[in-house]
């Protein structure tokens, strides 16, 4: 019997579409994400890139970051300095502006997502959650990339 083998970013597309619901009510998938790790938030209304990647990462026993912290992937996984992969690699960029501190500071804002390739602008896109409050693929600018792990 052979072996199939799914990669990161092909479970991470089945989540395509997956959304916050507004109001009170909050969309069950997402609040399973958050609290994987977590014993909180009690809505959907919060950071949740990092559930995201965290939930990827387990369903496919990946190692993981257990934290609700975009940064908290900067130390998961080996360093990628050149050639970033689709499926294996984990993108962490600054969020709130360019002016926010480097890597060397893991308690700052960021963003985390699996690596969907490159735009011909030079954007790297972006498979996440919590991208306009949903599931799917943005284009960032590099001046907001962070670092790229790869999750072995």
């Amino acid at each position: 019997m052979n072996k199939l083998e799914v990669s990161a970013f092909d479970m991470a597309q089945r989540f395509v579409g997956i959304k916050e619901i507004s109001g009170t009510v909050s969309n069950a998938q997402i609040l399973a994400m958050l609290r994987l790790d977590n014993d909180w938030p009690a809505g959907d209304d919060v950071a949740w890139c990092s559930a995201f990647v965290n939930y990827v990462a387990w369903l496919l026993r990946l190692p993981r970051s257990k934290s609700l912290s975009a940064r908290s992937w900067l130390a998961v996984g080996q360093a990628v300095d050149q050639n970033p992969e689709v499926g294996f690699d984990v993108v962490v960029l600054k969020r709130g502006g360019t002016k926010q501190p480097g890597p060397e500071v893991l308690a700052a804002p960021g963003h985390v997502g699996f690596y969907a390739g490159t735009s011909a602008n030079g954007s790297i896109l972006v498979l996440g959650g919590n991208q306009g409050n949903a599931v799917n693929v943005t284009a960032f600018s590099p001046a907001q990339l962070l670092g790229i792990r790869r999750l072995l």
